[in-house]
């Protein structure tokens, strides 16, 4: 039997990367899911693809009306919603701070942190009056530090992260859980895009994430799927109002081989009393 054997999940952003990987290990665990997105044509090929117990629906999370009806479809047909993983997503606004355009601005918050406020909200009263429930959220590490994104989508990542604190402590009386899941760099399509398109852009991405944390290779989508599963299962029973950061040790600091102490070590030892000439005043 599955973690998640008749249970009821939805996954926004489902149609490409981490919530395309999230659908399909949620539906080989036994949930059946609704794939909520706006790449439609990705989302019904990933539905047929996978046959019974998924379906796509369309839906733009920064439309109130989408994510209503989104949640209604699910308790109408299935009768219940155990999970809602919050994960659609994209880069958004970039640039310096003088430079970005307040409709850009404002695009990037609806698609990050209101559609985010959305899903919660329609997804509270269904779990209060089940009395269970787990709501998951994509934050990311640039909502934890700076410098590991553009301004607009840190400010939404790190936004997410406290709303995530301050309704677990609401809806945990009711017993639903509310956590988020803080990813480093994962290699999806979506950041891919900087380098180009396809497998190509892809494969450019991995290289260049590998190098990045002191774990020695890229972030999968599947590394984040498998942290939204096990929050959305009964072994997180206990765990409620976390910020979970996937990141192969990104945030920790850098590899301990590019550290100064790791580049002295690679150097002949030096006898006491004996300095290098280059070292002497």
């Amino acid at each position: 039997m599955g973690k998640l054997e008749g249970r009821v999940a939805i996954v926004t952003g489902g149609a490409s990367g981490i919530g395309e990987a999230t659908v399909k290990l949620f539906h080989a665990e036994g949930a059946r899911v609704v794939a909520a997105d706006v790449q439609d044509a990705r989302g019904k090929r990933l539905a047929e693809e996978l046959g019974a117990g998924v379906v796509y629906q369309h839906a733009d999370v920064s439309q109130e009306a989408d994510v209503k009806a989104l949640v209604d479809r699910v308790v109408g047909e299935f009768g219940r919603l155990d999970c809602l993983f919050n994960n659609a997503g994209f880069v958004g606004a970039r640039g310096p701070i003088d430079t970005i355009p307040v409709d850009e601005f404002d695009l990037t918050l609806g698609v990050l942190l209101r559609g985010v406020f959305l899903g919660m909200k329609h997804a509270a009263p269904v779990m209060k009056q089940q009395g269970s429930g787990s709501i998951i959220s994509t934050a990311s590490v640039a909502g934890l530090q700076a410098g590991f994104g553009p301004h607009p989508y840190s400010a939404a990542k790190a936004a997410v992260v406290q709303l995530t604190r301050t309704v677990a402590t609401e809806l945990g009386e009711s017993g639903v859980r509310v956590n988020c899941i803080c990813p480093g760099g994962i290699a999806t399509p979506l950041l891919a895009s900087a380098f180009g398109e396809g497998e190509a852009a892809l494969g450019t991405l991995r290289n260049l994430l590998a190098l990045a944390q002191p774990i020695r290779r890229p972030g999968l989508p599947e590394d984040i799927a498998r942290a939204a599963l096990w929050l959305a299962s009964d072994d997180a029973s206990f765990v409620n109002g976390q910020a979970i950061v996937v990141d192969g040790g990104l945030t920790s600091g850098r590899p301990w081989s590019q550290t100064p102490e790791a580049m002295r070590r690679r150097e002949p030892m030096v006898p006491p009393g004996e300095y290098p000439k280059s070292g002497r005043s």
